[in-house]
């Protein structure tokens, strides 16, 4: 059976878009589900990166506890065949919740390396589909700076086979908005 790693990072609970659409997604997929919230996820911190850049033969007691959430954060990836992630627009940019999932699962030697070439994703590539929401920015647009990083960091550590759906324009006609997304996830192969 199909694992579906599903994360969700918008702060407005029932009342998210994104939400509603990741619904739609696991759905459309199939499959055991994961649930990730990423609302709460602590933000990383000194001690946190000197514990990620420390050999992990060298780590200390605390060092090992600092990542104990980010190796498990990581595991989810690695274990699921798809990921859904719900990635609502806050003042043109990712969520915070979302960074902060983000933080976690970028880990040098883990999940990216450094090479003579340049940065090269450590994690196998699965397919990953991205329920984008916005009150008013269209996806892709100049001041979209969401989904394009959110397609590099992913990028940056394997996963390249990234489809977006949009619900653009939620501010003006969340109803219209909905039904194009909903639309276009009826449309892709599962």
């Amino acid at each position: 059976m199909k694992t579906i790693l599903r994360i969700d990072s918008s702060i407005k609970g029932g009342a998210s878009v994104t939400r509603r659409l990741t619904d739609s997604l696991v759905e459309k997929l199939g499959g055991a589900v994961v649930e990730r919230m990423a609302q709460g996820l602590p933000a990383i911190d000194g001690a946190w990166v000197g514990a990620a850049y420390t050999p992990a033969e060298a780590r200390s007691a605390e060092q090992i506890a600092a990542l104990a959430l980010s190796d498990q954060l990581i595991d989810e990836l690695k274990a699921a065949d798809a990921i859904v992630i719900g990635m609502p627009v806050y003042n043109f940019g990712v969520t915070g919740p979302l960074k902060a999932w983000i933080d976690l699962i970028c880990r040098v030697g883990v999940t990216f390396a450094y090479t003579e070439t340049g940065p090269k994703g450590l994690l196998a590539d699965k397919p990953v589909y991205v329920a984008y929401a916005s009150g008013g920015v269209p996806m892709g647009s100049g001041y979209d700076f969401a989904s394009a990083y959110l397609r590099q960091v992913l990028g940056f550590i394997g996963l390249a086979n990234v489809q977006f759906v949009a619900a653009e324009g939620v501010a003006s006609g969340e109803a219209a908005a909905i039904a194009r997304a909903e639309e276009a996830i009826a449309a892709l192969a599962a």
